[in-house]
């Protein structure tokens, strides 16, 4: 398949071309030139700055792809500069569970209504992500339903890629004894390993789907948990108050994520509580 990738030069997105073309599709990756990449000669490039809606038209328009992974688009607009002008049989975006108003047990698809509420063409900094990140979905649901597109949503994904590095934050504070403001402490979570949010996306182009789609590993963790695990591999004593620094998760609430959908298609995600521990191991080598 003619397959083009908006992005996909870091983290999970560096999965994901790496599938695609170890499973024979011809890629082309239209980004802005400015980070490097391994693929060399297996991938073909076309430089495109994602928000100027003029380099978007005139980089995608009199070409055809079969499917456009759009790994970058955050707002209606960057829905918009895309589907106005590309020529392609399917459109996948790069959703986000914060979608959802808000997260809980057992999320599914449904709970998210992309028709329900206006749709504001909008740019990145108008709004906060998980406010424009709905603004996205909008546009697809309300502008662009007669066209075949698939809205995947991941919650977050970590893996020792993770530029975020928000993992790293709780076991760096825990094993540095650099206090800590955690406002969920015992809220289970649900999160997803970047090379699977790769491999799914890849997955999808050429199965039979359309409109949203869950992705996330099977299962929860809370970050006393993790803090245990930590404290109880290092000797060292995490230090919790409402002076330390605010950790990356605060403000997210008790959720797991519904997958049922992607198993459906027979993509199936690995058990959180197989890999996590692993990963923990390797921040704390890191640390140390």
């Amino acid at each position: 398949m003619k397959i083009l990738v908006i992005g996909g030069t870091r983290f999970f997105g560096i999965h994901m071309v790496n599938e695609l073309i170890e499973n024979g599709h011809d890629v082309t990756i239209a980004t802005r030139g400015k980070t490097s990449d391994e693929y060399g000669d297996k991938v073909k490039r076309i430089i495109i700055e994602r928000t100027n809606e003029t380099s978007v038209k005139e980089a995608l328009i009199g070409t055809h792809y079969d499917v456009v992974i759009d790994k970058i688009a955050y707002c209606s607009n960057d829905i918009r500069y895309v589907m106005d002008v590309v020529d392609c049989d399917k459109y996948i975006h790069m959703s986000s569970t914060s979608v959802y108003e808000p997260k809980h047990m057992n999320t599914v698809e449904s709970d998210f209504d992309g028709t329900s509420k206006e749709l504001i063409w909008c740019n990145r900094m108008d709004f906060p992500y998980e406010q424009i990140k709905r603004q996205a979905e909008y546009a697809l649901w309300q502008k662009y339903s007669d066209r075949n597109w698939i809205a995947v949503r991941y919650p977050f994904a970590i893996g020792k890629d993770d530029y975020t590095k928000r993992l790293l934050f709780y076991v760096e504070h825990i094993m540095k004894s650099i206090p800590m403001n955690i406002d969920n402490l015992d809220y289970q979570m649900g999160f997803i390993r970047s090379d699977e949010a790769g491999r799914f996306m890849a997955f999808l182009v050429d199965k039979d789907v359309r409109g949203a789609i869950n992705g996330s590993s099977e299962g929860t963790i809370s970050i006393r948990e993790l803090i245990d695990y930590v404290e109880k591999k290092t000797g060292s004593k995490a230090i919790l108050c409402d002076e330390g620094e605010n950790a990356p998760y605060n403000g997210e609430p008790e959720y797991s994520i519904n997958t049922d959908k992607a198993q459906s298609l027979g993509f199936r995600f690995s058990v959180l509580h197989d890999w996590i521990y692993e990963l923990i191991d390797y921040y704390i080598q890191v640390v140390g």
